[in-house]
């Protein structure tokens, strides 16, 4: 792809500036960033980079708000509210309790806690002692617990009461010394459980509430201390610990939420307001906490599971943003919901374009999206949404965006690591500020030596330097040796009216070894219940994929199991399959 419209001109005037003669279009490359042309927030231009980044703790963030903006909301949690001064001051006296506790600078420290406020003050109170924060999910088991926290050897955990037995069951094993816990209501109606025993633990309120606000002094390399040990969602193997500096995790929000909403920035810094429907202790709804702060906007905590609760607070209080999953989406637009300029963010799945459009229809206004992961947080953003919302825009990109900057990008053939031409589908790599230290407990491991994420996903980039997902390598199916991105036939069956959900797996060909079979999962529409059979969808596919990609089983269901992050299980779904196939003894 040679150089087009504005950027031909500018390579024309400066080469003539240098006396130089133009003969032959230059071919560009990934390096030389072309999505760069599309750092645009409607008619305002978007830097090209954020740097040099300040090399702060992440702690910062809450004591810069809780300066500037104390009265301000920071948290509203059922019927609570915090202001800025008061979660400072809550994080301060409870940083104080975990020091006397004996924790200690690189020391790390679990939690197990829902969307609540309790797991803000965590958060910013291990890091303000320079201690390591270990987010584990609210639905891991004993055995996920005792992999996790004793790969991580955190010897103290902050839990709900509910999930206090299961920590007991195990905590011998992995030698956790401290447990505290405090008694979380999830719905509004939730009715906080009788307690019953304690096994030794210590109750959160009372410890915060008998210390003053005054813990240590810690110095903080924000570099090279770690923040964060947030583990990989394990959907396509065993979780990894990723370690996140200081360093990591403010730069990741400066180089997004500061780039992207800073035409907007006055009318939001310390005014507005988000509603996070995604678990905080995932990446996705970890960093949109901590934009929250930096930006002093009053964050909404909700269960993902609530969706009355989420529809009422959009009703009642016209947020700003609203942080969701594809499958939130699904089902809003299935729903009464406004029609209000809010921006709509998706993330942590794939969002079919099917159901994007079907949202934007309902309230008018379009869904924004982005892309990133454990290991690297965000890495992109589709600036074509906020846009529209603000109404500088016409029309909105079904993707996950433009690389964010000081990112390089590069799309390679996941055989030869050779980098694919432009449009062309490649393994999505990644560089950047925002990157992991290294896989726990290992500075560098992950990472090769140029400093460049494998992310797994394979992915396309079009001409104004927006990428694409096409599906997860160990998602992509090998019929016979042809290629079936799931993905891609995902999104052509989300264009079926009877579909509501569709997963594609591929699973074991008996018949021929190392090939496989493609197997669809469908969730139909309600009004086509008894209306539609299976013979009826591969007919449509028939018609839509190519002949090796069309489904040789379609199965409806009611349910489809989901991740922690509400996206679907695939693996689930595989494993599942290949053990039916094993006890009909037609695979070993």
């Amino acid at each position: 792809m040679g150089y087009t419209g504005d950027l031909l001109i500018l390579e024309f005037k400066s080469q003539l500036k240098e006396g130089k003669n133009i003969t032959a279009e230059k071919k560009l490359t990934y390096a030389d960033k072309p999505w760069k042309k599309s750092y645009k927030l409607g008619p305002f231009k978007l830097e090209e980079t954020m740097g040099p980044y300040p090399e702060i703790s992440v702690y910062k963030f809450l004591e810069d708000s809780a300066a500037t903006f104390p009265e301000s909301k920071a948290i509203t949690f059922m019927d609570d509210v915090l202001t800025y001064e008061e979660l400072k001051l809550q994080v301060d006296k409870f940083a104080t309790a975990l020091s006397d506790l004996g924790i200690k600078k690189g020391d790390r420290v679990a939690t197990i806690l829902p969307n609540c406020p309790q797991y803000i003050i965590s958060d910013f109170a291990i890091l303000r002692i320079g201690a390591i924060h270990v987010p584990l999910s609210i639905l891991h088991k004993a055995p996920d617990l005792l992999y996790e926290l004793g790969e991580s050897k955190a010897e103290t955990v902050i839990c709900s009461y509910r999930r206090l037995e299961r920590v007991n069951e195990i905590k011998e094993k992995i030698n956790v010394k401290t447990m505290i816990y405090t008694r979380v209501p999830i719905f509004p109606d939730y009715s906080l459980p009788e307690i019953k025993e304690t096994y030794g633990a210590v109750l959160f309120e009372d410890l915060m509430n008998k210390c003053e606000p005054n813990p240590p002094d810690v110095e903080i390399d924000p570099k090279e201390d770690l923040a964060e040990l947030p583990f990989t969602g394990g959907t396509t193997g065993v979780p990894k610990g990723t370690m996140l500096t200081h360093y990591n995790v403010t730069t990741t929000i400066i180089q997004t939420f500061q780039w992207y909403i800073k035409p907007l920035e006055v009318g939001i810094k310390g005014k507005a307001s988000l509603v996070i429907c995604v678990p905080i202790f995932h990446q996705y709804g970890h960093m949109m906490a901590f934009a929250a702060i930096y930006m002093a906007m009053n964050m909404f905590l909700v269960d993902p599971r609530d969706i009355n609760r989420i529809l009422d607070i959009i009703k009642k209080h016209r947020p700003f943003m609203v942080c969701a999953v594809p499958t939130h989406y699904m089902i809003f637009a299935e729903r009464d919901i406004p029609r209000m300029p809010i921006f709509y963010y998706s993330a942590a799945a794939p969002l079919p374009p099917e159901i994007a459009e079907k949202f934007e229809k309902k309230t008018g206004v379009p869904l924004g999206e982005g892309y990133g992961m454990t290991e690297s947080a965000i890495t992109h953003l589709n600036l074509s949404g906020l846009s529209k919302v603000t109404g500088f825009m016409a029309e909105v990109k079904r993707s996950v965006g433009v690389p964010v900057p000081d990112t390089d990008v590069k799309l390679v053939d996941p055989d030869t690591g050779e980098e694919v031409p432009f449009g062309e589908p490649g393994e999505i790599i990644v560089r950047g500020p925002q990157l992991m230290k290294g896989y726990w407990p290992t500075p560098g491991k992950g990472i090769t030596e140029n400093g460049w994420i494998a992310t797994g996903d394979i992915g396309k980039m079009d001409e104004d330097g927006y990428f694409y997902i096409v599906d997860r390598i160990k998602d992509m199916i090998s019929v016979s040796g042809m290629k079936v991105y799931s993905r891609v036939f995902e999104d052509i069956l989300y264009e079926h009216p009877a579909v509501n959900e569709a997963a594609i797996i591929g699973i074991p060909d008996p018949e021929r070894p190392g090939s496989e079979r493609v197997k669809a999962f469908i969730l139909l529409n309600p009004k086509f219940l008894g209306k539609i059979t299976t013979d009826d969808i591969i007919e449509y596919c028939k018609e839509k994929f190519p002949p090796y990609a069309v489904p040789k089983y379609i199965e409806f269901r009611k349910t489809l199991p989901l991740t922690l992050a509400m996206k679907i299980f695939k693996r689930k779904l595989k494993d599942e399959e290949i053990a039916k196939m094993k006890e009909r003894g037609e695979i070993k």
